[in-house]
């Protein structure tokens, strides 16, 4: 009896061990005071449109994109997000943090305390993004009014209000922080647009079926599914939703929110269109290129009404 209790206890402490081991927040940037130099403000404004930042983070209720107070309600099947103060308020919002503090968290989904976030914030699309346009992001991030304020905590149940899990989430669907090479094979407007569709735009997080752990179900990547908040469906944006789209027609669609058939999107892509529009159109033809490049992939059913 008394050596099955201890190895019980053997096999007790090391799976708890284990978890610890495997669920430890890891960072993908180091410390390092070059990051703090330099910084491309304009080139931060792209990359803070193209990211969909003000989509979340801005106030809402109010018409200032660049008032990043956060409180956005982001509702799931796991609870509800609230999106946090990202301003450049000292107290309530991100004021203090360095390069390397945003690049942590945008790359690895890790905060400067250590935290896990959580994917509500696409870090697995970011993962992708390149260091220089973090640092841009952020020296942008610096030029915008401090909020006061912060959101509220989020609202999730049990087992998901426990971040340490979120290690185990991670191993399973969060890609090893590197940045996205070019094809050398490609041209450059692909290799563009499929940069700012899959890491910075992150459309994969809206465009794409989960299963039952929030995980991007990877052979369906774009071709649509329920929209996370259970309250429609998000449309397949390969070839086989495409159909017979055009460049041009996706170019206007993110310029202008026209469909070929005249008829405006509505709901979240509002505000998608709202970013888009501030890109070039060089960028709004490479996203158009990329998209209709890749295979006809179809999606889940579509629930009859």
């Amino acid at each position: 009896m008394r050596k099955f209790v201890i190895a019980a206890l053997v096999v007790i402490v090391g799976g708890l061990a284990a978890f610890f081991a495997l669920t430890a927040p890891r960072r993908a940037v180091a410390e390092d005071p070059a990051l703090e130099q330099g910084g491309d403000v304009e080139r931060g404004r792209i990359v803070f449109h193209a990211g969909g930042c003000a989509s979340c983070h801005a106030t809402p209720r109010q018409d200032n994109r660049l008032l990043l107070g956060g409180g956005l309600e982001l509702k799931s099947p796991f609870g509800a997000f609230y999106a946090p103060n990202i301003s450049s308020h000292p107290v309530d919002g991100i004021g203090r943090w360095r390069t390397v503090d945003l690049a942590n968290a945008m790359l690895a989904g890790v905060a400067p305390d250590g935290a896990h976030y959580y994917p509500a914030f696409p870090y697995a699309s970011y993962a992708s993004a390149r260091l220089e346009d973090v640092r841009d992001l952020m020296a942008f991030l610096r030029t915008t009014p401090p909020v006061e304020g912060k959101a509220r905590d989020h609202d999730l149940g049990f087992p998901f209000n426990i971040r340490r899990t979120l290690g185990l989430w991670k191993v399973l669907f969060a890609p090893t922080p590197a940045p996205l090479r070019d094809d050398p094979a490609k041209p450059a407007a692909w290799n563009r647009g499929r940069y700012l569709v899959e890491t910075l735009g992150h459309c994969a997080e809206c465009h794409s079926p989960r299963n039952g752990l929030g995980g991007i179900v990877a052979g369906q990547r774009l071709a649509g599914g329920p929209e996370l908040e259970g309250q429609g469906w998000v449309p397949n944006i390969t070839p086989h939703g495409l159909k017979d789209w055009t460049r041009g027609d996706l170019e206007q669609l993110l310029d202008l929110g026209l469909t070929p058939e005249g008829d405006s999107v509505g709901g979240s892509m509002t505000s998608v269109v709202r970013n888009m529009a501030q890109l070039s159109k060089d960028d709004r033809l490479a996203i158009a290129d990329y998209l209709l490049s890749l295979p006809p992939r179809e999606g889940p059913p579509k629930p009859k009404r």
